[in-house]
């Protein structure tokens, strides 16, 4: 069988520099596994989509079996890949997940940007991780109309959400989660970014993830 792949997909407008990011890269390399963290935009965001996203996991994964960590918009991603490829994908653990991405966050922009958006084609929004204004493309929406928002996932699935997140609805990951004996929903005491309680998750990801739990013996 090929190797394990183990990859970390960032949030939107985020990178491989994220807190988040590095953080599990270093607990992963504290017990000697490589967790592989690509750039979802592959250097253009500004013409960012779903699909082009979904290439880059693809060309990551390349034929190997793998397990995702993702974060926000990059755990809905870990979701329609895995649901595209189950027989690439063993495991995955979700952060905070941004299901329901194509109604719900132009819903979020409000009426008169998005219209604005869609008029001129090009939008400005902060970009965290390059931490200034960026453009991006309306092509992101046109694209994300072809998406679910809540793809059949059958692998075994953790998912982190915190009941103060006002990013990404908690009620997202709960709609996900019921009636899935495949899915186990978490819910903790942080907002969207989950930093005052990556410890704890971490706890429960090195019992979750094979790789992670046989290092640890």
């Amino acid at each position: 069988m090929t190797p394990t792949a183990w990859i970390y997909l960032h949030g939107f407008a985020s990178g491989p520099s994220s807190k988040k990011a590095r953080f599990f890269r270093e607990k992963f390399e504290s017990l000697g596994e490589k967790l592989e963290i690509p750039d979802l935009a592959g250097g253009d965001f500004e013409h960012l989509t779903l699909s082009g996203q979904l290439g880059v996991i693809q060309r990551v994964v390349s034929g190997r079996q793998a397990s995702f960590i993702g974060s926000s918009l990059g755990g809905y991603l870990a979701a329609l890949y895995a649901s595209r490829h189950p027989e690439e994908v063993t495991r995955l653990v979700l952060l905070a997940p941004g299901f329901g991405f194509p109604q719900r966050w132009p819903e979020s922009l409000g009426a008169e940007k998005v219209a604005a958006w869609r008029r001129t084609g090009k939008l400005w929004v902060y970009h965290y991780g390059e931490k200034r204004d960026m453009l991006l493309d309306w092509g992101l929406i046109e694209d994300a109309q072809n998406y679910e928002s809540y793809p059949e996932v059958q692998q075994p699935c953790l998912i982190f959400h915190g009941k103060h997140d006002a990013v990404v609805p908690l009620q997202v990951s709960e709609t996900f989660a019921r009636g899935k004996p495949n899915v186990e929903l978490q819910i903790v005491d942080s907002d969207h970014e989950l930093l005052n309680v990556v410890e704890d998750i971490w706890a429960r990801v090195s019992e979750f993830l094979p790789s992670a739990r046989s290092a640890e013996r």
